[in-house]
């Protein structure tokens, strides 16, 4: 607890995807209590030509009123 996956755009190095796990788990620990050997981090690359279907359709649109980031396009 938790696992969190996040979908980017293939445009971001290995080193950026682990700041970003790093700060991620950082926070997620400060703010849940939860040690840091719970956490799990998946970070999956979508192409940009294919992100409205692949990612917007099937999780975003479906379960808009459910997030609690909304992307603002």
């Amino acid at each position: 607890m938790p696992h969190i996956k996040i979908k980017i755009y293939p445009d971001v190095t290995e080193e950026q995807k682990q700041q970003l796990a790093e700060a991620i788990t950082k926070q997620v620990t400060e703010i849940t209590g939860k040690p840091e050997m719970v956490v799990s981090i998946d970070i999956v690359e979508v192409a940009e030509e294919k992100w409205m279907d692949e990612v917007y359709a099937t999780d975003i649109k479906p379960n808009f009123d459910q997030l609690y980031k909304k992307p603002g396009y």
